[in-house]
Order: C-alpha cells, then sequence, then structure tokens
C-alpha cells in the first residue's frame, strides 16, 4: 500500500528478529517475526495492534533499549547493536511511556525537563534555553516551578515530554502515552504529537491499541501476532473493516458507519475518518440520493 516515493529514513529494520526467555518456560516465545520497515523522516507514523502483538517490543528497538536477537536496527544509519553508538543512538531517538511517573525524576519541573541535558554535559545556558522551549512547547512553561507529583496525569505526561524535547531528538517515539489518561488529556497529548510533525518537522512514531488516535497520522502500521500485516494511510487501513476485526481491533465509530450504511445499499465513499468528515460525506451522499429519484 506504500507509495513508492523515496524519503531519507530515520528508522529501518532488517529481518529483525526478537524473543522472549522466561525462567519458568524454557520455551522461548517469538514476539518479533523478520519484521523489515522503514520510517520515514518528518512523518507521524502510528503502530497499532492488540496486546501482544509485538508492537511495544518493536518500538524499544527504535530507542537500543532492546537489541535484536536476529536482524538489525538502524536509527539515522546507526546500528543499535553497536555499543558505542548508544548515547548518540537515543540522543536521535526518544522515548515517552505510558507512565509518566516512571519518567520523572526530580522535585521541581523545570530540574526534571533540565535532568537530561545536564546528564549530557551541556552548559547551563543552553540547558537553560532547551528546558523553556521545551516547556513552552508542550504549554507547560508557566508550570516550571510547581512540584511534579502536583500535578495531573495530563500535564506530568506534558512535563515527561519536554524531557524529551530538552534532548531535541529527530525522532520520538510515544508507547502507550495516554493510557493512563482522561478524554481531555488523551486530546491534548495528541494535538501535541501533531505539533511537533508540523511545527518542529520532528518524527512522530505512536503504539497505541486507540484507533481513533491513530487517524491523524500519515501512516499506520497495524501489527499482529509480531508481523507486519497491513501498512498504509488511514484512509487505506481503515477500509478494511474484515481485516482489522480478524486482527482483534476495533474500528473507528465513522467507519462503521459508513461500512454499514455501504452494506445496506448507499453509493457512499468510505475515506472518511473524522465526524466533521463523516457528516459531510453522509450529506453528500443524501443529496445526490434525492437528485437521482
Amino acid at each position: 500500500m506504500r507509495g513508492t516515493d523515496i524519503m531519507e529514513s530515520i528508522i529501518k529494520t532488517e529481518n529483525l528478529v526478537f524473543s522472549y526467555y522466561s525462567q519458568d518456560n524454557p520455551v522461548q516465545k517469538t514476539v518479533l517475526n523478520n519484521i523489515n520497515l522503514e520510517i520515514e523522516k518528518g512523518t507521524f507514523v502510528a503502530v497499532i495492534g492488540h496486546n501482544g502483538s509485538g508492537k511495544t517490543t518493536l518500538a524499544k528497538h527504535f530507542n537500543a533499549i532492546l537489541l535484536p536477537e536476529g536482524g538489525c536496527v538502524y536509527v539515522n544509519n546507526m546500528d543499535t547493536s553497536n555499543e558505542e553508538l548508544i548515547l548518540e543512538i537515543r540522543r536521535n531517538t526518544g522515548m515517552v511511556f505510558q507512565n509518566p511517573d516512571n519518567q520523572i525524576v526530580a522535585t521541581i519541573v523545570e530540574e526534571d525537563v533540565a535532568f537530561a541535558p545536564e546528564n549530557l554535559g551541556y552548559p547551563s545556558d543552553e540547558i537553560r534555553r532547551r528546558v523553556d522551549e521545551a516547556l513552552k512547547i508542550v504549554g507547560m512553561y508557566e508550570y516550571r516551578r510547581h512540584a511534579p507529583h502536583l500535578l495531573s496525569g495530563g500535564q506530568k505526561q506534558r512535563i515527561a515530554i519536554a524531557g524529551v524535547l530538552a534532548m531535541r531528538p529527530e525522532c520520538i517515539v510515544f508507547d502507550e502515552p495516554t493510557a493512563m489518561l482522561d478524554p481531555h488529556g488523551r486530546e491534548s497529548i495528541i494535538k501535541i504529537m501533531g505539533d511537533l510533525r508540523d511545527n518542529y518537522g520532528v518524527t512522530v512514531v505512536l503504539i497505541t491499541h486507540h484507533m481513533d488516535e491513530a487517524v491523524n497520522a500519515d501512516r499506520i502500521i497495524v501489527m499482529s501476532d509480531g508481523d507486519i500485516v497491513m501498512d498504509g494511510t488511514p484512509k487505506e487501513i481503515f477500509r478494511n473493516i474484515d481485516s482489522l476485526r480478524n486482527t482483534g481491533l476495533d474500528i473507528p465509530e465513522t467507519s462503521l458507519l459508513l461500512h454499514d450504511l455501504k452494506n445496506d445499499g448507499f453509493d457512499i465513499s468510505l475515506d472518511a475518518l473524522t465526524v466533521d468528515e463523516c457528516a459531510k460525506t453522509i450529506f453528500e451522499s443524501l443529496q445526490s440520493s434525492n437528485r437521482g429519484n
């Protein structure tokens, strides 16, 4: 389903294999099966799949948290299995996890955001610029002297994102970043991801099982049982209702509605994804039907 335009990749996997081993079970559990994948710079890619599909395991290879059992992973052409390149790889690709409390290490917001640049050895004035810029990007500058533990879940997640942004990575991998948030918090984090791509050129990789979070991505990768089973634009992916159901995934309500109308005999496009697009598509279909009558 992918186009043929040549773009520069920031992440590339070649025949990536990874298995988990357990002391209780001597039989290895293969989680990734010969994954071949390229993620282009400046794009917003959503990786979706049911629990246990391998999507989080794949994401952890992009930051060298996990290393391949077989095959290779490259970040900006750097092989993640080269120990001498680990620090530079993690400067290029940052990660935001689902529980922000696991990433917050300081008792003051601005000190937490400064933690990574300080450990990378940047001078004080550069750290100050990076911290202020990162907090402004996520809309948390006014909270810079607050205690993180007093903030809401959504605010904590924005602080965690700012901490990654302060390293100025080219790519940020978000691993289920809204899993612990209320709808308002989820909406704010999704907006930040879009802004990072649109306004700052950051490559965004979102790991999620929420279909509505993937709607605004440039590309969706669907995983099932350690394999990539679908790969395309949101419109291409969400037309395939039956295939998505077979992988155990929910379907966006807009796609379901249009699919059901199509099955009931309506001459209607299945490309609409947002509520506004869906309403417009139905309205235009009804107008066309009335003209035909």
